[in-house]
């Protein structure tokens, strides 16, 4: 089998876990080590988050970090596993339309089999016009479909957090269902109203929509159980998995400042040999 018959083959893989009836619970990781690590605890599919990747990297979220450095990053990680990757890339790392068919040729040659494409501008920091983003859906499934990868297009909008217009919790709905239709009929394969979190509302995404919706683990969202049950999907994590990590680095430097810790230390669970296993994958 060559590389992309793999690719496509992962990538009806990944299509096939968002309508299975079960919940697929992503934990967004930033690099290889945490793509071996939820290999290995059975998990089906990896996702990563931009705003991970580029702080571990020394780089503010926002497409700050080049966009080779995350060419390099997505292939390595493919590299590592054998399950299906998809990444998020923000807005494309592109101003014009020319620029995203490139980027979404190149990130397809790195082997990911989806991605999380945002509609906010990250200049202006608002979102953009309904009608310019269906075009630009319309562009990577045609890139998709061209290369011979059924590129999984997870359409995230930006009205709970940038959609300032939007300022009723009526209008908010209205336009979030509104732009899913949209992206729907453009080609995406599911649709994620980022910060969306009232139980009524995202049981009517469900209901209206009628496609795969990704939710996003934050204070206020219902548990796994429950967005199992309305139908959801897809949960993630974005940033969070980062910030579990660090916090647990944070709380044992500062015990060691305070010559403190040492138990944590020599009674972690977490051996050279097991990061060793994870890496040889013995």
């Amino acid at each position: 089998m060559d590389n992309s018959t793999d690719q496509a083959t992962k990538a009806r893989q990944f299509y096939k876990l968002h309508h299975s009836g079960k919940l697929l619970i992503l934990p967004n990781v930033w690099d290889s080590l945490g793509a071996l690590l939820l290999e290995d605890l059975g998990y089906p599919a990896l996702a990563t988050a931009s705003f991970a990747v580029a702080m571990t990297n020394g780089y503010d979220d926002g497409e700050n970090i080049p966009f080779d450095h995350l060419l390099s990053i997505l292939k390595r990680i493919v590299s590592v596993v054998s399950l299906p990757v998809t990444a998020d890339i923000e807005s494309g790392y592109a101003q014009d339309e020319t620029l995203l068919k490139e980027n979404i040729e190149r990130l397809l040659q790195t082997g990911i089999v989806g991605i999380n494409f945002e509609d906010s501008d990250k200049k202006t920091h608002s979102l953009l016009p309904v009608e310019t983003q269906c075009r630009k859906i319309r562009l990577i499934r045609d890139v998709s479909h061209r290369s011979k990868v059924p590129l999984f297009i997870n359409a995230r909008t930006d009205v709970y957090t940038k959609g300032k217009e939007f300022i009723t919790a009526r209008s908010r709905i209205e336009e979030t269902i509104r732009r899913g239709l949209a992206y729907k009929d453009a080609g995406a394969d599911c649709f994620f109203p980022l910060a969306m979190q009232d139980y009524n509302e995202i049981k009517k995404c469900v209901g209206l929509l009628q496609m795969p919706i990704n939710i996003i683990i934050i204070p206020g969202v219902p548990g796994l159980n429950v967005l199992e049950e309305i139908g959801i999907a897809r949960v993630s994590l974005g940033p969070s998995f980062l910030k579990i990590a660090i916090k647990a680095m944070k709380n044992l430097a500062t015990k060691l400042r305070d010559h403190d810790g040492l138990n944590e230390i020599v009674e972690n669970e977490i051996t050279s040999d097991y990061l060793k296993k994870l890496v040889n994958k013995k």
